[in-house]
């Protein structure tokens, strides 16, 4: 099929991740993307978002930012409108974001099926972590593309209720979870070739991947390293406002040097410290989200523990493919993470369990693109 593709996205992060790999997977099956795009994603490094829209977000009143967001949907719409009609693709793919209808309106105009995909319902998330200038535009936009789509593909169940309960038509909408691309995870060395490249041969490795949050609580992970004799390490592959918080814990222990925190490091290189892993630690997540991380560890077969959530609970088991805690229970976090460390036949079988669930769930990019172009299909048959 010929699909265009529409996002806003201006930032080199876990959107651009999903965007990549979804339209390769696309290409490797044959099928011809236009995308339609802001050009500044491609100018950054991975991890680093846009200083431009960085500036204009620290310097300009609220409202007329959002007020500029809704502009930038006629631009957009604009250039979908081109390029649908040079290039007549068989539907439109896009990725929700506040304020931009401009999918909706081409899709209309150019009578092509939308297919919407929706990571977060993103008027309840900005308000609630940032603040909303201009909320009845900002839920009308959201409600207008939500009901607007042909067909809704929300990452988890969970947001597909909450859609559902904004009044989209639940038999316009198919769940469609993050992936993984198991190519890319079929040549990274095994778990003690990992660790000796990292120096870390003797460590029980206690990892985590990604943008460290106060709230992600890692710094009761600490406090299992001072309980611990002496085997015990914290490998944090990312960076984030909570590392100072988490090496000065560190430094109070006097465990510091069974700390390790990488900072931002280049996507393609993420494998090959996940790889170092014994426990994976997914802390925390939003309860409607699908965490990219969660699907790498799955990939590489690490023992994971997660919090017992409904959208963890869409691809987790407990004592199946992971240990599951009480969420937003810290106590609960560090002695399931304690009972990781002191059961090796435990943390062997949920890793076979880990590895097998991409194949039975069949959550690969792959299959996300088999989806895609079989709803979209069926919406043009």
């Amino acid at each position: 099929m010929r699909i265009l593709y529409h996002h806003r996205i201006a930032s080199k992060d876990g959107q651009y991740v999903h965007v990549e790999e979804l339209t390769q997977a696309l290409k490797r099956q044959g099928h011809e993307i236009i995308m339609v795009a802001p050009t500044l994603m491609e100018e950054h490094e991975f991890g680093r978002g846009s200083p431009m829209v960085a500036r204009l977000k620290r310097h300009i009143p609220a409202g007329i930012y959002e007020s500029l967001e809704l502009a930038y949907a006629l631009v957009a719409f604009m250039q979908i409108l081109i390029q649908g009609l040079r290039h007549r693709p068989d539907f439109i793919y896009e990725r929700y974001n506040l304020y931009l209808p401009a999918g909706a309106w081409a899709s209309r105009l150019l009578k092509i099926p939308l297919l919407l995909e929706v990571n977060a319902p993103l008027f309840e998330e900005r308000q609630r972590f940032n603040g909303i200038a201009l909320p009845r535009l900002a839920r009308w936009s959201e409600d207008h593309v939500w009901r607007r789509a042909h067909l809704a593909l929300p990452v988890t169940q969970v947001l597909a209720e909450r859609m559902i309960a904004r009044g989209v038509d639940p038999e316009r909408i198919r769940v469609i979870p993050n992936g993984i691309d198991t190519e890319k995870f079929q040549s990274f060395p095994d778990t003690q070739e990992a660790k000796a490249i990292l120096n870390l041969s003797d460590r029980l490795v206690l990892g985590f991947t990604g943008f460290v949050r106060e709230w992600h609580g890692l710094e009761r992970v600490v406090d299992l390293l001072r309980d611990d004799p002496g085997h015990r390490h914290l490998l944090i592959v990312g960076d984030g406002p909570a590392c100072a918080s988490i090496l000065e814990r560190a430094k109070v222990l006097r465990v510091e040097d069974r700390v390790t925190i990488t900072g931002i490091i280049p996507r393609d290189q993420v494998a090959r410290y996940v790889a170092a892993f014994d426990i994976a630690l997914q802390p925390d997540v939003v309860d409607y989200a699908s965490p990219l991380k969660l699907f790498e560890y799955l990939a590489l077969g690490r023992a994971i523990v997660a919090p017992d959530k409904a959208n963890i609970r869409e691809i987790l088991a407990h004592e199946h493919n992971g240990l599951l805690f009480e969420s937003e229970n810290l106590d609960a976090f560090k002695q399931t993470v304690e009972r990781l460390c002191d059961d090796a036949p435990l943390r062997e079988r949920l890793s076979i369990q880990a590895r097998n669930t991409i194949h039975e769930k069949k959550l690969t990019w792959d299959h996300n693109a088999t989806r895609v172009v079989e709803a979209a299909a069926g919406l043009i048959a």
